[in-house]
């Protein structure tokens, strides 16, 4: 279920917003310029699906998401697997390079099609969690600090879109925020 969870930036123990509501979320985060939607992701992906399979499954929205000038497209696939130690370190260096607060100079756009992972938005003082899930479509305007976090057993695909063909490029901040604010297990299983 997607969840949207505030703090102020200066009181990560105390929530001043918690709802799954979907018109509140997209509502509230319409505010601070992040569009939310939710697209279908209904296609099961074979656990050995490569980038290619993925996108061809999803062609239709890839298309869609192009016409807005999105036209560089790539995927993000970490499924960890806790009895493969390569996986697992893996999967521990990914975390921690997107779990530092970073901005883009392109949007941040997302449709994730499998798992869950959790957007910290840094805007106008405070940190707004978006966990997402499959079926969630996010997009959060360049320049918006912010960081993510796939949790300590990764199961996420997304789709990533940029308008720039160099892909993924963050500008780290070198705030360590991200260390004070609950994890991605921690607001799932609250």
């Amino acid at each position: 279920m997607t969840t949207l969870v505030v703090h102020t930036e200066t009181d990560p123990a105390k929530e001043s917003l918690r709802t799954d509501d979907p018109a509140d979320i997209k509502a509230t985060l319409a505010r601070a310029g992040v569009r939310l939607e939710r697209w279908k992701a209904n296609v099961e992906l074979d656990a050995a699906a490569d980038n290619d399979a993925v996108l061809e499954a999803y062609a239709r929205d890839v298309e869609r998401l192009a016409a807005e000038g999105y036209d560089t497209v790539d995927v993000v696939r970490l499924h960890a697997n806790n009895d493969d130690p390569e996986m697992l370190e893996k999967a521990a260096q990914a975390r921690a390079k997107f779990r530092d607060e970073h901005t883009h100079d392109d949007d941040e756009v997302r449709f994730f099609v499998e798992g869950s992972g959790t957007f910290y938005l840094r805007v106008d003082g405070k940190v707004m969690m978006v966990a997402c899930e499959a079926g969630d479509l996010i997009a959060v305007p360049k320049g918006v600090r912010h960081w993510f976090d796939m949790g300590s057993s990764p199961y996420f695909a997304a789709i990533r879109f940029f308008k720039v063909a160099e892909g993924w490029v963050g500008n780290f901040t070198g705030d360590d925020i991200a260390t004070r604010f609950p994890s991605h297990d921690a607001i799932v299983s609250a």
